[in-house]
């Protein structure tokens, strides 16, 4: 369900209802590299308020990114500027963790209901806020206990805690099995897309997101910048499309693999990592694009990966 809201100077922004109590916007800032960014915190405000001019109120994070330090920028920053909480949505995650042993570190999954609990306690500690507005299971632990983890979800929903809550990187076997335990409230799966990764596509999960009337969140559209930058032969020859059909439309290359995203039916949003503000106006400037059928196709098909039957 779409929500219209326009913004002065620039495209409108979209707004995807995921519930009574949430919606996000259709671009959403990444804050996976927000420590390799080197911010001070006077200019992480300054970032989170200029997405926010832009009508990009989403801001996505987790409890692993820079080793847990980047709720804790997030945080300060909210501390420092308390006005920006009631103006922006903050999506973050559970569930990958790290321990040591021997000497060595080995990240390891761990859904269980106490340490759910205590996560999302502690990462509202860390972010500075009284409450989570989507919370994320991160990872498909193969030692998941569906009802476990449905019980901890539906607690933090009870409590207030959380307003929303979904999963990342979910097959369609285990977003089945979660959603059947949760009644239906799981209102995402965040999961890679783009156009050299379909992963997804193949599994049949766009068919099941199609099935529940839910939109996914899509991490990595730009294949983490490699799209771009890889000489390897799937990247050229996705790349070479994307670059063709830009022309057709005057945009930039990025602009056009956001609009390709956005054009499927189960209304994707698209993560923009890039701490640079161009790169969130290219995302931005999709919205306004109108790809022919034909050329979704054309970009499907471009790296070889896929072929149509």
């Amino acid at each position: 369900m779409y929500i219209y809201k326009q913004r002065e100077g620039f495209i409108d922004m979209e707004y995807m209802k995921l519930n009574e109590d949430v919606s996000l916007s259709r671009i959403i800032q990444g804050f996976w590299r927000l420590t390799d960014w080197q911010l001070s915190i006077d200019d992480l405000i300054t970032f989170i308020e200029n997405c926010i001019e832009r009508g990009v109120t989403t801001f996505d994070t987790a409890e692993i990114y820079g080793g847990g330090e980047c709720e804790i920028e997030i945080g300060k920053a909210l501390k420092k500027a308390p006005h920006l909480r009631e103006k922006m949505q903050i999506v973050t995650k559970t569930g990958i963790f790290v321990q040591e042993i021997n000497g060595e570190k080995m990240g390891y999954y761990d859904t269980r209901y106490e340490r759910i609990i205590s996560s999302c306690k502690k990462s509202i500690e860390n972010l500075n806020c009284e409450y989570i507005d989507l919370y994320l299971i991160h990872r498909e632990d193969p030692c998941i206990n569906h009802s476990e983890v449905a019980r901890a979800l539906n607690d933090l929903l009870e409590q207030g805690l959380i307003k929303a809550a979904g999963v990342s990187n979910f097959d369609p076997a285990k977003f089945e099995a979660l959603q059947s335990e949760m009644n239906g409230k799981l209102v995402t799966n965040q999961i890679e897309v783009s156009p050299i990764c379909f992963e997804h596509f193949n599994s049949g999960m766009m068919d099941v997101l199609g099935k529940h009337h839910i939109s996914p969140m899509i991490w990595s559209p730009l294949a983490g910048g490699s799209l771009f930058t890889s000489e390897e032969e799937i990247y050229r020859k996705a790349r070479g499309k994307i670059e063709e059909i830009a022309k057709r439309h005057k945009v930039a290359s990025d602009t056009i693999v956001y609009a390709w995203l956005m054009y499927h039916p189960v209304k994707p949003m698209p993560i923009s990592g890039s701490g640079k503000l161009e790169r969130l106006d290219n995302a931005i400037k999709a919205l306004d694009v109108k790809l022919s059928h034909h050329e979704w196709y054309e970009i499907y098909i471009a790296s070889g990966q896929q072929i149509l039957r």
